[in-house]
């Protein structure tokens, strides 16, 4: 096994930051970057560096849409993702005994 991934164990998603980002996307379909950023409580540039590293391992996409004359972000797990997501819930239980 990798070291990324042991036994559904995945040290990207692990980091408490992007755990918690993987944990509101995996329940919506999409959710605005800052909306994302609000519920972390961290800047957006914080934010943008978690997004990067999922981005890099093929766990988020990122989109672009005007709301409100505005631009907005979008973030959303790919299949992968929420796949690395939940083997990695999986496997937390397993280790707690959950």
């Amino acid at each position: 096994m990798s070291a990324e991934s042991d036994g559904g164990f995945n040290a990207t998603v692990h980091a408490p930051q992007r755990l918690r980002i993987c944990a509101m996307l995996d329940a919506a379909d999409r959710v605005e970057f800052a909306t994302v950023q609000a519920r972390l409580g961290v800047s957006a540039s914080v934010l943008s560096k978690h997004v990067s590293v999922l981005m890099d391992h093929g766990y988020l996409d990122q989109s672009r849409a005007t709301r409100d004359r505005r631009q907005r972000v979008w973030l959303s797990l790919t299949r992968e993702g929420r796949a690395a997501y939940r083997a990695h819930v999986a496997a937390l239980r397993a280790i707690t005994g959950a």
